[in-house]
Formats: C-alpha cells, structure tokens, sequence
C-alpha cells in the first residue's frame, strides 16, 4: 500500500457528502481499491461521487471478502477464566487469487499480564492452514487462492482469558456470571471477527456451561441439553445479520419469564433468581406497547424476539445488544422507575437504529445514538403528551450546552474511528436528537415520518450513511437540504442569540435587533420565533424572523406596547437566545 500525504477528507465530506456541492479544492486517488483526497495538480483529475466511506477510520477493511456466517462454540467454567473457543466461519470471495485474509483477535501478551487469546490450530475442509497472530491481528494463509464468488468454510480453534470484551466476575450478589461487553470494538478479545460496524451477518452461540447457569444470546433458542452430570449445552441461533459489536451472551443463575407475544415474537424477562419478583415486575409492562409505537412510526420489527436482561456488564444505563438488551443490574428495583422506563425505551428504539439500519462507520455514530434518543422523546410525546416530549427537548437542550462547554470541538459528524479513541460524547445523542427534532419541524411531522419509513425499509437489516438519510428526506420533500445538514452536523458551533427591541409609538412597529455569536465558524441560516405579549389582555403575536447574517434588524407591525417578547416559544430551535428592551 502507498502513503498518500496530505489527505484532508472532513472538507470533502462538508461539501461533497452533506451539501451534494463537489468542492474542487480536492479530488480522489484510487490504489489498490482504496480512495484517498489530495489537492489538485490537474483538475481534469477530478471524480466525484456522492458518497466516498471514512478515510480516516484506521480500521483495515476488506471489501474482497464478506461474512456470511458465524457459529461459535465456547466452553466456560467455574475452575478458570480461561474460555475454550471453537470459531466455524463461512467466507464469500468477492475477488479471485486472495491468498490471506485478516480477522481482528486479542494476542495473549505479556502487557495483558496472560490474558488474551491463543490459537489452537485453524483448518478449512479438513486441511490445515499457516497463520499468524499478532498485533491483535489474524492473518490466516489459503491452501490455494481464491476463486471469485466463493464460499469457502474455516474453523479456528483457540483459548484464552479474555482481557476485556466478555466480563467474567460476580453480581451484585455475589455470584460467579459471563457477559459482553462489545462495544465498540471490544468483540476481539474473545471472538474471532471483522471487528467493525460496516461487517454484518448471521450468527449462532453454542455454549457448554455448568448446569446451574441459563444462557441468553441473540435470536432463537435451539437447544438446550444436559451433556453429562457437570454441564449443559445452550444453542441460540440469529437469522438476521447484525454487526459483531451486537452479538450477546449473557450466562447467569437467571429466573426466566415470557411475558408476552408480539407479532409473533417473544417477549422476555431474564433476571438473577434473587431478584425474580422485583425484575419480573419493572420488565412487564412496557416493552409491547414500545415495541407497536416503533413498529407503526418506523417499520416491522427486525428480530425473532426480544429479551430485556439484568447484567453485571454494564455499569450504567444498558446495552442494545440485538433482540437480547442488557441493563445495568443496579436498574432494578421493583420501583418501575421512570429511569429504568426510559432507559428501556432508549434500547428498544436502538433495534430499529443502530441495529437493524446501522452506520456504515463510527463516523455516522448519531445515526444510532441520536435517532434512539430522539425516538425516545417521540415515544413519550405518543404516551405522555406533548408537554413530557417539550420537558425532554429542554432538558436535552441544556445537557448540549453543558457538553459544548465541556467539548467545544466536538461535531456530531467527524472522521472517527475506535481504533484510536472515542468515537460519541453526550453530543452525539442529545444533539444528533435535536437536529431530528428541527428537521421534523422544517419539513413537516407527516413529511418526517413518512422520510423515517422510507429510510429505514431501504437499509433495512443493511448499513446507511448521513448522506443515506439525507437523500432519502430530500427525496420526500423534493427539497436541497445539505445546508441545513452542514449547519448542525459539522460544525461544533452552536447557535447563541443576542436580541434588542424597542417601541415605536409614532409609527406603531417593534423594532428588533438580532445578533448572532461573533466567535463563530459558520453563520446560522434558521427562522427564528418570537411570541410578543401584551399587558392589556391583547391576543399574544407569533412572529417568525428568518435569521441568515450576523446582524439583522425587523421592523413588527404593533398596535401596543409589548410587555415582554419571548424568545422560542414552542422549543423549536437549538439555540440560547437573550432578547430584553433597550
């Protein structure tokens, strides 16, 4: 592979992938299938199309193969931490003479003090393949090079305590579990994988653990066998392709409950037997009415069933592993908490977002995070009424103002990749969230939603992009919104608003002055609304300023006096406004 110096993709990706505009500062070298940005020698070089993936995402992909399958077997203990795999992978060759391919998992090294993984050995149809595993890298050897549209079957065996990944210790009483913890990237410290969102497919858990333990994993339970006086084989297999960072174990002393059906499809609790009642209770009452609302608003529910799991994984909130969510075991109470209700919705939602249409890359990150946070709200709008989905626009306002401060470089959309670092902060949620909300409110809620439906049955069970999303909203509205996409995505600005106004009696007009932030990287192009009221019982005037410079002034027509004007009445827009009289 040959360096290419200079490659500045983000300004490709503001002008090209949000705006549809080609910037002609930049235009793309292929090598070896690969595209990278350079500024121009010759501009007759130039070629452009609308999407181009993260060229900043440190991750190796490989688009010559495509995983079709996953069957792993694992053996777990009480004796030790030491897990014994068994990975049976079935491979489609997009290309002809491959003669190795890569898969992400963790080396047993000296800096992970004995924990990590080791090959046992690696065949493919009973003959035995050379590899090398290092760097967390598994490069394994053909016997003979690939034939173009292939399938060809590998099993690799191998062993070890899994440094991270799938956390194996004691609940919150004290007794021994093993779940996931995945996310991002964390699936190679103990399965063999395409370790990044962009691979998605089938896969299936066979595992063998003392008898005590239930097991929980993605899709439908198969089997579940005592295999001799110590030990029992669970086997779950899902038939819906997901990406890896979503498969899910979860191996505990569980009391099981099925709580209902919905289109079919399973509905179940799965708590530690100690807290059956308490577990039972908080899990019953909500998941079937989520699962309708999403099902009417969005489209059919993606898995064969869905399952809510207490979890020693995850230390806060919950995990939207697909069609088993883990949550924090401190979540229940037995309380139904509005925590926990949330919380819940927030997950199921992710079954439509980020699992069933998932981001292509981490940079599209919101795509996930900030539909689930926004559809949360809309949830409560449909069950609680407006007022609760308004009080959760406020309280998300201030949770991006608070993160700004915290993070003032921080855009929703950026070259990111978990290779090297975090790849979400609190403003992927609450703001990705908020553009949704002001999209909706741009284009109209019936326009909005019959967008979100079309959206996701294009990419259903597949990946999307921001410029995916943003093609398919234009495509209703028959409207060029990449300036609006820009304005919110891209930048880390956010939008602070000074105002001033006086009266005029003579000639019966407000006069407002409106002053956008000086410190800026983008002037904001957004109307803005104001409700002017009046002291002497005179109806309330609903004004809408289109904001688009620095500075503007607008002239209201007025019969009286206002006794106060009110910046954003209705929640519309993201922005701090101070508007008083001079």
């Amino acid at each position: 592979m040959t360096s290419i110096i200079s490659i500045e993709p983000i300004n490709y990706i503001k002008h090209v992938i949000l705006t549809g505009r080609p910037n002609f500062n930049y235009f793309l070298v292929k090598y070896n299938s690969y595209l990278f940005l350079k500024k121009p020698v010759v501009l007759s070089l130039l070629l452009l199309t609308f999407y181009i993936p993260s060229l900043a995402d440190k991750y190796p992909f490989n688009h010559a193969i495509d995983i079709q399958h996953y069957d792993f077997h694992l053996t777990l203990s009480d004796n030790t931490d030491q897990i014994i795999g068994v990975a049976e992978i079935e491979i489609l060759f997009l290309e002809k003479n491959i003669f190795e391919f890569r898969l992400d998992l963790a080396n047993k090294t000296k800096s992970r003090l004995g924990k990590g993984m080791e090959i046992v050995a690696i065949n493919s149809e009973g003959n035995p393949l050379a590899y090398v595993h290092q760097g967390d890298s598994l490069m394994i050897q053909l016997k003979d090079p690939s034939r173009k549209e292939s399938i060809q079957s590998f099993t690799i065996q191998y062993q070890g305590i899994p440094e991270k990944g799938l956390e194996i210790k004691n609940n919150h009483h004290g007794d021994r579990t093993f779940f996931c913890e995945s996310w991002p990237n964390n699936t190679r410290h103990w399965l063999p994988t395409i370790d990044h969102p962009y691979e998605k497919t089938t896969v299936e858990f066979r595992i063998v653990a003392p008898l005590k333990y239930k097991v929980v994993s993605n899709g439908l339970l198969l089997e579940e066998s005592q295999m001799d006086p110590i030990n029992k084989l669970t086997h779950w297999k899902q038939s819906v392709p997901i990406s890896c960072w979503l498969f899910v174990i979860g191996v505990a002393e569980f009391a099981v409950q099925e709580v209902d059906k919905f289109e079919g499809r399973s509905i179940q609790s799965w708590v530690y037997y100690q807290d059956r009642e308490a577990g039972f209770k908080d899990f019953a009452n909500q998941t079937k009415n989520v699962l309708q609302f999403f099902s009417n608003y969005v489209g059919p529910f993606a898995y064969e069933k869905l399952a809510n799991v207490q979890s020693a994984s995850v230390e806060n909130g919950a995990m939207e592993t697909a069609s088993a969510i883990l949550y924090s075991q401190n979540l229940i109470s037995g309380q139904e908490s509005a925590r926990l209700r949330n919380v819940m919705i927030h997950e199921i939602a992710h079954q439509w977002f980020g699992n069933s249409v998932t981001e292509s890359t981490w940079d599209d990150a919101w795509l996930s995070e900030g539909f689930a946070t926004y559809f949360t709200l809309l949830f409560h709008e449909y069950q609680y009424g407006h007022h609760e989905y308004i009080k959760g626009l406020k309280e998300s306002k201030k949770s991006v103002f608070d993160a700004q401060l915290r993070d003032p470089f921080f855009s929703v959309i950026a070259d990111r990749t978990a290779e090297t670092g975090p790849v979400i902060s609190g403003l992927t949620y609450q703001k990705g969230a908020w553009f949704l909300h002001m999209l909706r409110n741009r284009i109209g809620h019936e326009n909005f939603k019959l967008g979100i439906q079309e959206y996701y049955m294009k990419y259903f069970n597949g990946h999307a992009d921001t410029g995916d999303f943003r093609g398919v909203m234009e495509h209703i509205v028959n409207e060029d919104l990449g300036a609006f996409f820009e304005q919110w995505l891209l930048h880390p600005d956010l939008l602070i608003i000074k105002g001033e106004w006086t009266f005029d009696e003579k000639t019966d007009k407000i006069d407002i002055k409106l002053t956008q932030g000086t410190d800026k990287e983008i002037l904001f192009d957004m109307p803005v609304e104001f409700e002017i009221q009046y002291a002497n019982g005179a109806p309330a005037l609903l004004v809408k300023l289109n904001l688009n410079a620095q500075t503007q002034a607008f002239k209201i027509p007025s019969e009286y006096k206002p006794a106060v004007i009110v910046a954003d009445p209705k929640t519309n827009l993201l922005a701090r406004i101070d508007i008083n009289e001079l």
